[in-house]
């Protein structure tokens, strides 16, 4: 960690997941994540928390209560899934960039989740539930048997887990078999899906991650002119789950950000994407990461 990541580049923007990543899970204390945060914020070094959350889980919705309005000024959040990107004016969170769908998108979406749901049950016998309530997408849970507690991210032992479910009820595919279903169900519902999965949900909507880092990247170009090759990325959940196909926070590497360096904090084991460098270590890993950058940006 500290011959890689301290001493060698000071990063002008730091995207990074929230859960997992950050904190260690939603009802953990913010304290520590956030005071990381400020030693960077105070240097007008552009922070971007991406994930697949809602602002009302982000430090119980109250970021913005821990951080001064110049702080903030130098805060991005690009959340729920692709669904919202978020600037501060005026020290409250503004969306100035979404991917909401009208009522008669989200019901398409649902449709659509329901029909995955369907297809898997009645071709498979694999029984899922489905949750509707995001805002441009749902969540399928596979593993429905299954409880992550407060700690929402992956485990070590579901990427097993899953497919020996798949394999089980006859999706001898794997995972790309299970995202090619929920594809083909989207197209039937007029729909043309972004299916990701971190081995417990598939989650299929609209958009993903990828939406959230290319239009605050574009953003961050655009207002202060940083390019790709001037931020970092973190996540836990690059991990491959086989094949070809990685966890959720892969998708921040897309052709604006792969110039970028990437880290991961996530100890299970596996394959990344070739650009990505696994660190281990946790939430320690990187908010130890932010004081070190926050002391080099002096």
């Amino acid at each position: 960690m500290e011959k890689e990541t301290s001493g060698l580049k000071k990063y002008r923007g730091i995207f990074f997941d929230w859960d997992g990543t950050a904190v260690i899970s939603r009802k953990a204390p913010v304290e520590e994540a956030v005071a990381a945060m400020k030693g960077l914020l105070d240097k007008g070094v552009k922070l971007v928390i991406v994930s697949g959350t809602t602002y009302e889980n982000i430090a119980d919705g109250k970021l913005e209560e821990y951080l001064t309005e110049e702080e903030l000024n130098h805060l991005y959040l690009g959340l729920g899934r692709g669904a919202y990107n978020y600037r501060f004016e005026k020290g409250k969170p503004v969306v100035f960039a979404d991917r909401i769908p009208d009522r008669e998108g989200i019901l398409r979406i649902h449709d659509a989740a329901y029909g995955i749901h369907r297809e898997l049950l009645e071709a498979y016998g694999l029984e899922t539930d489905v949750i509707f309530c995001r805002p441009n997408y749902c969540k399928i849970d596979l593993m429905a048997g299954k409880d992550r507690g407060e700690q929402l991210f992956m485990q070590e032992d579901e990427i097993g887990s899953l497919k020996a479910i798949l394999n089980g009820n006859g999706i001898k595919g794997g995972l790309g078999e299970l995202l090619q279903i929920a594809c083909k169900v989207g197209q039937k519902h007029g729909i043309e899906m972004k299916a990701t999965c971190d081995a417990k949900y598939l989650e299929a909507g609209i958009s993903d991650k990828s939406d959230n880092v290319d239009m605050i990247l574009g953003e961050l170009e655009k207002r202060f002119q940083i390019k790709g090759e001037e931020c970092c990325f973190w996540g836990d959940e690059f991990v491959g789950l086989e094949e070809g196909i990685y966890g959720s926070d892969s998708f921040m590497i897309t052709g604006k950000t792969k110039t970028g360096d990437f880290f991961d904090v996530s100890s299970v084991n596996g394959k990344r994407p070739k650009n990505v460098q696994q660190l281990g270590g946790g939430v320690e890993c990187f908010l130890n990461f932010l004081k070190r950058q926050g002391e080099e940006q002096q």
